[in-house]
């Protein structure tokens, strides 16, 4: 193993903003791996997720958090907590906004999130989406908002102006050893990003409060040798008309969470597996403080 040179910097970069700004997006097209679920609803990312970039003279710890949010309930409180968890953690701060959605800039005041004053580099996303002179307008009302070390226009979706924020991120990290081991990429087990697949599903398939309804609890892993690897996983919704419409009529709609899911799955983990569902019922469980700690919120 080759020695870590004297110049190699390390840190956590926390990427924030507004429900449904990109920011899973952008985590997932920086490390070329889709780490964080992604679905066109806000609210998609409900824990913050690290994604380790690791390069030659560099290693950048992505902190993927929920959207930033007025909390209505205790799941949303405890969303908000992960958002302040990542701040204190951050060296840099990538705040993303979605360039197509007209935003005032204050709406976001950096002064009271970024109480210990780390750089903050502000990229405009989505920017294929918005003419020209929009876009050099905006740049100009963001540069009297706040001082940004430096405004990126990005398409996170399309990868682009991603080696520019890598050159700036390489200016703002401080000198330091890698944090994680250089062929590590993130710090959770599959377990959770098995039970984050079927939850993507689920946002992707239905509609108004059920996709916020649910959770997702994989109850059982088994690697087998000789066979497919067996999961079992739990969906569980708020209320009993929920779990009617989880399953679908005759269990059509359970079936195809199970084999979309499933096929995603196997490409996480390189093996097939047997997947197994079943919905139940935990009443309220976003609005209880004990049942949330019992899922690890």
């Amino acid at each position: 193993m080759e020695p870590i040179p004297k110049t190699f910097k390390a840190g956590y970069a926390a990427i924030i903003g507004r429900p449904n700004a990109g920011k899973s997006t952008l985590m997932n097209a920086l490390l070329d791996i889709k780490l964080s679920i992604i679905s066109a609803k806000p609210q998609t990312t409900r824990r913050r997720i690290l994604g380790i970039l690791n390069r030659e003279d560099m290693q950048v710890i992505f902190i993927d958090t929920p959207g930033l949010l007025k909390p209505r309930y205790v799941l949303q409180q405890k969303m908000m907590e992960q958002v302040e968890r990542a701040l204190l953690d951050a060296d840099v701060l990538l705040l993303i906004t979605d360039v197509s959605v007209k935003h005032h800039p204050e709406e976001i005041d950096l002064r009271t999130i970024n109480r210990r004053g780390v750089p903050v580099l502000l990229l405009l996303n989505k920017i294929d989406l918005l003419p020209k002179a929009d876009l050099l307008n905006l740049i100009e009302q963001y540069r009297k908002f706040y001082p940004f070390k430096t405004i990126i226009p990005v398409s996170a979706l399309k990868a682009d102006g991603l080696d520019i924020l890598n050159r700036e991120l390489a200016r703002y990290l401080p000198l330091s050893p890698p944090y994680y081991p250089q062929d590590v990429i993130t710090d959770q087990p599959e377990r959770f990003f098995i039970a984050e697949i079927i939850r993507e599903k689920i946002f992707r398939r239905f509609y108004q409060e059920i996709p916020y309804s649910t959770e997702v609890v994989v109850e059982d892993f088994k690697e087998r040798a000789h066979s497919k690897d067996y999961i079992y996983a739990i969906i569980m919704v708020e209320r009993k008309t929920q779990k009617g419409i989880i399953i679908g009529k005759g269990g059509e709609a359970l079936k195809k969470i199970g084999a979309e899911a499933r096929k995603d799955i196997r490409e996480l983990l390189g093996r097939d597996v047997f997947l197994e569902l079943r919905v139940k019922v935990n009443e309220d469980w976003r609005r209880k403080d004990f049942k949330l700690k019992k899922l690890g919120y």
